[in-house]
């Protein structure tokens, strides 16, 4: 499991909730400024149909859970201190918050969509503060780290390119490594502002920014998790965010929605599968009449917005965003079984534009060493070791003996 989410966003907007319901980790939860400190790291999961009613057999999965035919997939959450503003100045917990997000894949920026929230995470009149507002300070707290960061370095990255000769990609590629940008990232932030076919002495500040800024873009996706959902002011800043946010995807959410579900289904009062739109009561007689009209408020906000946003917010985030394809392996095709008789037992998520090698290397390096090719089980058809994976494909990697 290598596909890390950095949940972020400024305090009290629901961040240890979502993360919360998102793990089902007990966590600290209250409504004042810097309740996570330490980043709070767990396991949530992603959903996808699963391939086993496809393929009408009865899986027994190791590495991920199938619930009524939805294959659920681990992936690392983790919740990050609340951002101020100036965070990338020191202030607050900036230091720390900066280094925590640079090893996420992709971010979860938690927005309170009912505005009750101040720039500073402080309790609020509903519908006072601009959502927006505290989209684009985050976006503009990571621009200006990674501007700082470059500016800081300039003179001496210009020194050793122009003077000592040094190739411009290696030496930026390694000033910026602890950022975890990649040298594809670099590349293509290079290319889009044509910096490549500058000399970094010639570069300005203007130059430096929009290259921190399409870096941020690259190496840090963001969705928003329009939080609050259930407050009735946030419907028309969820509104206006989708239309006014167009590069973000837009997720409405209630993060406490979700956790109640979850709890209320542990004691098994309800039957709810993680994500669906809507819950059954299981046991009515053991519900007090404020948990069941709580139940039903709930069940209203599913039904205006789909569900509670909160897996939902997770698989944009690993599958539009990042773009990845969760692939079944398998040693024999007709039985779908591993080599020990378990049916489905595994699924990996990969980057898209992985190849079938790229999924042997997953499995073991030595499986990738004696790979010759693969069947893709749907269609029986003879892969290539660089052929491109799809998203739910179901793969045999034939190797030699």
């Amino acid at each position: 499991m290598n596909v890390q989410i950095g949940l972020v966003g400024k305090p009290n907007v629901g961040k240890s909730t979502f993360f919360a319901a998102a793990t089902l980790v007990d966590v600290k939860i209250a409504p004042y400024p810097f309740t996570t400190i330490e980043p709070n790291v767990g396991i949530a999961y992603v959903r996808i149909p699963c391939v086993c009613r496809e393929f009408n057999v009865k899986d027994n999965p190791r590495n991920s859970m199938c619930i009524e035919g939805n294959r659920f997939i681990p992936v690392e959450l983790v919740d990050i201190a609340g951002l101020v503003p100036g965070a990338w100045q020191g202030r607050g917990l900036g230091n720390q918050f900066l280094d925590h997000v640079r090893r996420a894949s992709v971010l979860i920026h938690v927005v309170d969509a009912s505005g009750s929230t101040d720039e500073e995470g402080r309790p609020v009149k509903p519908g006072t503060r601009d959502p927006i507002e505290d989209v684009l300070f985050l976006e503009k707290e990571l621009v200006m780290w990674m501007y700082q960061i470059l500016k800081k370095d300039w003179d001496r990255i210009v020194r050793m390119v122009e003077y000592a000769k040094k190739d411009l990609r290696t030496v930026l590629l390694e000033r910026l490594s602890g950022l975890g940008i990649s040298e594809r990232e670099l590349m293509q932030a290079l290319q889009e502002l044509e910096l490549d076919k500058k000399s970094p002495g010639s570069w300005n500040d203007e130059d430096l920014m929009r290259f921190a800024e399409i870096l941020r873009e690259l190496s840090k996706p963001m969705v928003i998790a329009a939080n609050k959902i259930d407050i009735p002011e946030a419907e028309d800043n969820v509104k206006r965010m989708m239309r006014e946010l167009k590069k973000y995807k837009i997720v409405p959410t209630s993060a406490e929605a979700e956790l109640a579900l979850r709890r209320a289904a542990q004691k098994g009062l309800i039957k709810y599968i993680p994500g669906d739109p809507d819950f059954e009561i299981i046991d009515k007689a053991s519900l007090r009449p404020e948990q069941e009209k709580a139940l039903e408020k709930i069940r209203e906000i599913m039904r205006k917005w789909g569900g509670t946003g909160v897996i939902q917010a997770l698989n944009t985030a690993v599958f539009d965003v990042l773009g990845m394809v969760a692939v079944f392996p398998v040693a024999d095709e007709k039985k779908l079984t591993d080599t020990e008789g378990n049916v489905l037992p595994d699924v990996y998520l990969l980057p898209r534009d992985s190849t079938v090698l790229d999924l042997a290397r997953k499995i073991h390096s030595e499986i990738a060493e004696k790979a010759v090719c693969a069947i893709d089980v749907r269609t029986g058809r003879k892969l290539s070791l660089d052929a491109k994976l799809q998203h739910r494909m179901v793969i045999r990697i034939v190797t030699r003996r």
